[in-house]
């Protein structure tokens, strides 16, 4: 017989965090602006936050053309101007090398890069000049915050795993085994989505290896990425099983996939209710329910309501606090004549 669910401990915070909100609102008004006077479908590069659902709806509802490189810029704006003259750079920030491609491809710009990303960008930078050799904790060499933070200073920099990495990119250097050109110079800075405490253990390792590591005094994870982390370490006591919704391009997500599955040895990814399986959440009566920094609210809601059908006593309970903190949208960077 079918065990009834009891309760949903639904994680807060959860979802869209304050950079997502203002990336997505940036697009959003851009794109409605260029369709009111006529300029063409606003291009963005790369996915404006990685969360399939926000893609698709940003495309069908708001006509955005989203681009892997800036050079097809050049067939779409060929199309009778079916892509204006700007372009939108993701919340997870580019390169130099990418702002001086758009500069010599007459685009305007619009930077939506997370103000937390901008800081570890702008740490890098410093760094680098100051004559330091970075170790840029990551998940990805072709993440995207990666790419971007590295092209500060790619000569400058060496991207590591975390440690205990489950995402097995060869790439990455080991942080027992990496080398650098001065041990008395070397600075230690992290993607801003990783496992907060795989992240601490990497950093102990790296000062283990290098006694005069500098660790900048403001923690560069993201402060939802903790939230969201630590909101899953409250409710895993409390459950059987854990539903987190994300895609798998979001790092952060599947980092609470991760940490689900560890606490709770029974974790599910789903993108919205059309993946979950009822045979799934068999001898289950306490689920854990969470979602990314970049995840719509209302898929999480309709994953509650999947759940309420099928147990009308369903009590779903909610703790913790939602972030009190926003964004200055960006301005739109005129096109410099190149």
């Amino acid at each position: 017989m079918t065990v009834m669910i009891e309760t949903i401990h639904l994680a807060k915070p959860r979802g869209f965090c304050a950079g997502v909100v203002m990336a997505i609102e940036a697009v959003e008004e851009a794109a409605a602006r260029q369709r009111a006077a006529g300029e063409g479908d606003l291009g963005v590069y790369h996915a404006i936050v990685h969360n399939d659902a926000v893609v698709g709806r940003l495309e069908e509802e708001h006509g955005v053309r989203f681009v892997e490189r800036l050079a097809d810029f050049d067939a779409l704006r060929a199309d009778d101007g079916a892509v204006s003259d700007t372009v939108v750079f993701s919340a997870h920030g580019v390169s130099p090398a990418v702002r001086e491609e758009a500069r010599r491809r007459g685009l305007a710009t619009i930077d939506a890069t997370c103000p937390l990303v901008t800081k570890v960008h702008n740490e890098a930078t410093r760094y680098a000049r100051a004559g330091y050799h970075i170790l840029l904790i990551g998940d990805s060499t072709r993440h995207q915050e990666v790419l971007g933070t590295k092209g500060e200073a790619p000569d400058a920099t060496t991207v590591v795993s975390v440690v205990g990495n489950r995402r097995h990119d060869p790439e990455l250097a080991d942080p027992h085994t990496v080398t650098v050109p001065d041990p008395s110079k070397v600075v230690v800075l992290t993607q801003t989505t990783l496992s907060v405490d795989d992240t601490m253990r990497t950093v102990d390792v790296l000062r283990e290896r290098f006694p005069l590591l500098v660790v900048p005094p403001s923690d560069d994870l993201c402060y939802a990425t903790k939230n969201r982390q630590d909101a899953v370490k409250r409710i895993a006591p409390a459950v059987d099983a854990f539903v987190v919704v994300t895609s798998t391009t979001s790092s952060n997500g599947m980092r609470l996939l991760e940490l689900a599955e560890d606490l709770t040895g029974r974790a599910l990814r789903v993108e919205g209710p059309d993946d979950l399986d009822p045979a799934w959440f068999e001898g289950v009566r306490h689920v854990g329910l969470t979602s990314a920094a970049s995840t719509p609210e209302d898929l999480v809601q309709a994953i509650v309501a999947w759940f309420r059908n099928r147990h009308p006593a369903l009590e779903v309970v909610e703790e913790g606090e939602w972030e009190q903190i926003t964004f200055r949208k960006p301005k739109r960077v005129e096109a410099v004549a190149p």
